[in-house]
């Protein structure tokens, strides 16, 4: 007889602990508007990193900044011979009005290894990215990109290596 009413007791004080709530202005729409508005004041107040280079839906691109033109973009090696290493290099010309300098060149995998000039290119100069893709333990056909990272407008200018490679012969013959 002790066992239902000291349950009932502590049921209905935990209902009641759960239900009292001392903050109304959290709950309900106006709570959940006003963490809202608080939220957007916080993103807005934020400092503003000002970067010449990097143009945004209101702001016009600066029209002094280098320009990275390449003579082609992609390459295609064709048909190679696995556990092999081929190389390749893309020329560019600075065509714009300001020296353009490449700050970072990576690759889309760790087969294909970038290498760049890494002095400030003037404006109307030259220069270059080596790139290196080593097919070992890799088969078929395989694409690569390489990001470079420079100072221009957008800051990531992408190239692009393509390859087949051929079957060992391991694995028995094959059509042609």
């Amino acid at each position: 007889m002790k066992f239902p009413v000291f349950s009932s007791l502590l049921l209905s004080g935990a209902l009641l602990l759960g239900a009292c709530n001392n903050n109304k202005g959290d709950v309900g729409t106006e709570g959940m508007n006003a963490a809202a508005a608080d939220a957007n004041a916080m993103a807005t107040a934020a400092p503003l990193i000002d970067n010449p280079n990097v143009t945004g839906e209101t702001e016009a691109p600066n029209p002094n900044a280098p320009v990275m033109s390449f003579a082609k973009a992609d390459h295609d090696f064709g048909d190679i011979q696995p556990n092999s290493v081929v190389k390749t290099t893309f020329e560019f010309t600075n065509t714009g009005k300001s020296p353009l300098i490449i700050e970072n060149a990576t690759a889309s995998c760790g087969c294909t290894t970038p290498n760049w000039t890494k002095e400030p290119i003037a404006p109307g100069g030259k220069g270059s990215i080596d790139v290196q893709f080593d097919a070992h333990g890799k088969s078929g056909m395989q694409m690569k990109e390489v990001a470079i990272q420079a100072n221009t407008q957008p800051s990531i200018t992408k190239v692009t290596i393509k390859t087949n490679i051929l079957p060992d012969g391991q694995q028995g013959p094959y059509r042609q």
